[in-house]
């Protein structure tokens, strides 16, 4: 039960980032709505990795042990909710949520992540994060060796395929298509034996998103134990947008040193400000976030 309706804070996204920026706000005795919908967007991942202390263990887990953590502390309050509209009314916040409750702060911070826009290939989506994987700090080490294939072309899928090398000699591109690696780029890859196939895909075939083989369109197919692709995206919440948050040429929401919006009294941190997409990431920006925030609280009545 929600004791009252006005906060110091409202953060609006529950995971790694907003968990940790709470954590830093209940330590400074600030009032905090935590409000949460419960869709994360590494939900599919198994295991998070790269993280020390917490290497190999599922997200939903850590997240949930942060949560615990976090709740501990008094004037920290959490609600599964969605928020559907904020408005800014000359020193604080009105937010609305999906089930029409209104709540008021002095701040928010937005810790809302972004989303994957899986593209249309049958098996894609079903190997997302398990063996469709982006990053190869997070999920590299336990395919190292292994025969990988990266899914892109140009200049992305070179530094993609250039990056992954490190993990093994085993490497393919999909171009997908026609490549439109320049002639340096093609030779610098064949040198490096990765190969090039321009065939296009027809599906991922799979067994519960453990990927088996990549089949293309003219029948042939290639055994592959994961690829890893980079997907385009767009932020979860469009909200601060919509109080006039500005975004950057790459999509991600501007904020400055201090993890504050173009929006004066709106924050944001995590996923939706930054590629670097992992826990310790989010969780360190997090804790600035709060301690940020915290601050300009205190500056405001000092």
């Amino acid at each position: 039960m929600i004791e009252t309706n006005h906060f110091d804070v409202i953060v609006i996204g529950g995971s790694y980032a907003g968990l940790s920026a709470s954590m830093a706000l209940g330590r400074s005795l600030r009032s905090v709505l935590i409000i949460d919908s419960g869709k994360p967007c590494n939900q599919t991942a198994p295991h998070s990795h790269n993280f020390i202390t917490q290497d190999g263990e599922p997200p939903a887990a850590i997240a949930q042990k942060a949560k615990d953590q976090v709740l501990v502390y008094p004037t920290v309050q959490f609600v599964a909710d969605t928020v559907q509209s904020a408005q800014k009314e000359e020193n604080l916040f009105r937010i609305r949520t999906e089930t029409n409750v209104e709540f008021t702060a002095t701040k928010l911070l937005f810790a809302t992540g972004i989303r994957d826009l899986i593209p249309d290939l049958p098996g894609f989506a079903d190997c997302w994060g398990i063996s469709v994987i982006h990053c190869p700090y997070c999920h590299g080490y336990e395919v190292h060796g292994t025969a990988l294939g990266i899914l892109g072309n140009g200049e992305v899928g070179f530094e993609f395929a250039k990056l992954i090398s490190q993990w093994t000699p085993h490497l393919t591109l999909f171009t997908n298509g026609p490549s439109t690696l320049n002639a340096e780029q093609t030779q610098k890859l064949q040198q490096h034996h990765i190969t090039i196939i321009e065939e296009e895909l027809d599906h991922l075939e799979h067994t519960a998103g453990k990927l088996e083989q990549v089949i293309f369109k003219n029948g042939t197919k290639q055994a592959i134990s994961a690829i890893f692709a980079r997907v385009t995206f767009q932020q979860h919440c469009a909200i601060p947008q919509e109080l006039g948050c500005e975004l950057t040429e790459n999509g991600y929401l501007k904020i400055d040193h201090f993890n504050q919006t173009t929006v004066a009294g709106v924050y944001a941190a995590g996923d939706n400000t930054s590629p670097m997409r992992a826990v310790s990431e989010a969780t360190a920006a997090g804790t600035k976030a709060g301690a940020s925030i915290n601050k300009a609280l205190i500056q405001e009545s000092f």
